[in-house]
């Protein structure tokens, strides 16, 4: 602020400049306290901060999952190219075999559970396979990685 002058000897015009500065001063002085009262604002300001971070963070971590993903799949790809050389036709066969049963019982599971699940029930299990087909590359790096370590734990077996 600025410093009381001797009244006798200033202007009137000087003293007009005095309370118009001291005026400005003040005015600066209300905003500044008004602007760290205003906890609306300030709320605001830190939320849209916190989802600028929250978005970085999150397409951060998506480079990352696609990234190991691919990798993931190429091993699992060279070990699943590797792999069949080395088992029977009858091992093939059941493989198949339990592969395509698995499928008509987890059909006939499904029809059941459209038959017999509650409505609120089923909406929840519909929307948790929504995430899951969101998050895909996600399911598909751990599907991956548990692929490459079943292989390598039948490898260790040999």
């Amino acid at each position: 602020m600025t410093q009381p002058h001797d009244e006798h000897n200033s202007s009137p015009e000087e003293l007009r400049e005095q309370v118009e500065q001291t005026r400005e001063e003040l005015g600066e002085t209300v905003q500044a306290l008004a602007a760290k009262t205003d906890v609306k604002t300030r709320v605001q300001e830190k939320a849209a901060e916190v989802r600028h971070q929250a978005a970085a963070k999150t397409g951060q971590l998506k480079e990352q999952a696609t990234h190991k993903t691919g990798e993931l799949k190429a091993k699992a790809t060279k070990l699943a190219l590797q792999a069949p050389d080395r088992l029977p036709d009858p091992v093939k066969d059941k493989a198949a075999h339990a592969a395509e049963q698995a499928r008509a019982k987890a059909a006939q599971a499904g029809h059941v559970w459209e038959e017999k699940a509650p409505a609120q029930v089923r909406q929840k299990t519909a929307q948790g396979g929504q995430l899951a087909r969101d998050n895909r590359n996600l399911l598909l790096a751990a599907a991956g990685a548990a692929v490459v370590v079943w292989l390598a734990c039948r490898r260790g077996k040999e």
